[in-house]
């Protein structure tokens, strides 16, 4: 498994990683895949590349890409302040449980200090299991709703 930026010709590729970062709890029937249209969603990708913030990372494996993580500074579930970007990760379901999300996470959160930021933000569900990755890479919840946490990385030890 290789870990690198994302390739900009690969950036069309972020709703369908968006997709599938949608958490659904056991049983849940998934949304159709249009959802990720929206409005509100389509801000995760829409444009990517050209704010300041606009970071990621990609696991490839055999030539395919097998997970995403980005962050840009947006208005966003996860949104703390506008200083701060808000991530968005996502492991195709055959790669899931290798490490690859950690990988990820932990490159993309490397990539945000080495361009200044100090602190990044997400929003996850309080069922999602990826709550454990982010709490083990010094996530900290700030906020929470019945349903989901707020958390934040601080990316810098000032």
């Amino acid at each position: 498994m290789i870990c690198r930026p994302l390739f900009k010709e690969e950036y069309t590729q972020l709703p369908d990683f968006l997709y599938e970062a949608i958490f659904l709890p056991e049983g849940v029937i998934p949304p159709e895949r249009s959802i990720v249209l929206r409005p509100e969603l389509a801000l995760y990708y829409e444009d990517f590349g050209k704010g300041c913030a606009d970071l990621s990372m990609a696991a490839e494996e055999d030539g395919k890409l097998a997970g995403c993580a980005w962050a840009r500074i947006m208005p966003d579930y996860g949104h703390v302040d506008d200083d701060t970007p808000s991530l968005a990760i996502a492991v195709l379901k055959p790669y899931r449980n290798r490490g690859i999300g950690t990988a990820l996470l932990k490159g993309l959160l490397e990539s945000l200090r080495a361009h200044g930021f100090r602190k990044a933000s997400l929003s996850v569900q309080k069922e999602n299991p990826a709550v454990h990755l982010y709490r083990r890479l010094g996530f900290k919840v700030i906020r929470e709703s019945e349903e989901k946490y707020i958390m934040v990385s601080a990316l810098s030890s000032e």
